[in-house]
């Protein structure tokens, strides 16, 4: 594997979950695979759970670990091309790229999206040009429109603990203060889809995603209908994507907050959110500390994740 930055580049996901488990019962099992090897990890934004997952998954594997906060202790990096650079940005991207690549073995980014211009954070074009210019292998620590190691590892919870061989699944918009990217809804929805499993969204009008990412799920306005007779409930916050209206908070509606009235029109469903999370804005108390949440073996299970796809970019680096 050469790069990871959405579920294709997992390949068959089926067998990339039996080798999570795999893993998961041995996590140091492949720590030959890296020995003499570096990862580097590039944060453009803050990080907890896929700083220290990351890092952690890094070591079961043997390698060495080198970590840069792109904004905090290096220069302030440009990033277009054609920008006379007389600011306040004193090295561009497309000399840093390959000096980083020339420290390591495997590169990791993180950098969301700015929510400001549609097209260019589809067009990714701070982790695409990792990719072109590094040299290197490079995977995605969540970018402007995935976040990969978060829906892995949400795969593998879900399989842990799926009761039929085919749960119903519903990804719920929740309220948010601020406007979030649409990174971990788009992910999710293009692994769940990816599956056996069925799908259905909701949220309110206006906060459709891109069909790119929701093709062949339901998508429902009544959050209550949608929780009906669910298996796992998936809550997140997403700005709009649409026209105008891209990157903007349309609603801080806390009806469609994830409380325990709606978990009791479930099948008994599993509470799932990928942290961070807002108490009682996206899920109150009762719901997120009950014995279905899962929030916790999820985020645990980024480790396992990241365990397995740095395992696999390890093993491509030897052939």
């Amino acid at each position: 594997m050469k790069k990871f930055t959405c579920v294709e580049d997992i390949g068959y996901l089926k067998e990339a979950l039996r080798e999570a488990l795999e893993v998961k019962r041995d996590r140091y099992a492949y720590k030959h695979l890296g020995e003499n090897k570096t990862l580097l990890m590039i944060f453009f934004n803050s990080s907890l759970r896929t700083r220290l997952s990351t890092q952690k998954a890094a070591m079961n594997l043997g390698m060495n670990v080198m970590v840069l906060d792109v904004n905090q202790g290096a220069w302030k990096l440009e990033t277009e091309r054609g920008v006379v650079m007389d600011g306040d940005k004193a090295e561009h991207l497309l000399e840093a790229i390959p000096v980083m690549g020339s420290y390591c073995d495997i590169i990791g980014v993180r950098s969301f999206a700015g929510l400001k211009d549609r097209n260019e954070d589809y067009e990714e074009r701070v982790i695409e040009q990792f990719i072109k210019y590094s040299g290197r292998p490079v995977f995605s620590m969540e970018a402007a429109t995935r976040h990969p190691l978060q829906s892995f590892a949400d795969m593998i919870t879900i399989e842990e603990h799926k009761r039929t061989s085919r749960p119903k699944v519903v990804l719920t918009w929740a309220p948010h203060p601020k406007a979030l990217p649409q990174a971990v809804a788009n992910s999710f929805a293009e692994w769940v889809l990816k599956s056996d499993y069925e799908l259905v969204i909701t949220h309110p009008e206006g906060y459709e995603l891109s069909e790119e990412f929701t093709r062949g799920a339901t998508i429902e306005y009544d959050q209550r209908k949608a929780f009906e007779g669910a298996d796992f409930i998936y809550a997140k916050n997403w700005s709009a994507y649409k026209g105008k209206n891209y990157g903007k908070v349309l609603s801080v509606d806390k009806d469609w907050t994830v409380d325990a009235e709606k978990m009791a029109l479930t099948n008994n469903a599993f509470f799932m959110h990928c942290l961070p999370v807002r108490r009682n804005m996206i899920v109150t108390d009762e719901v997120i500390e009950a014995p279905t949440s899962l929030v916790i073996p999820e985020a645990a299970n980024r480790e396992i994740s990241a365990t397995v796809v740095l395992k696999r970019i390890l093993e491509g680096l030897e052939k």
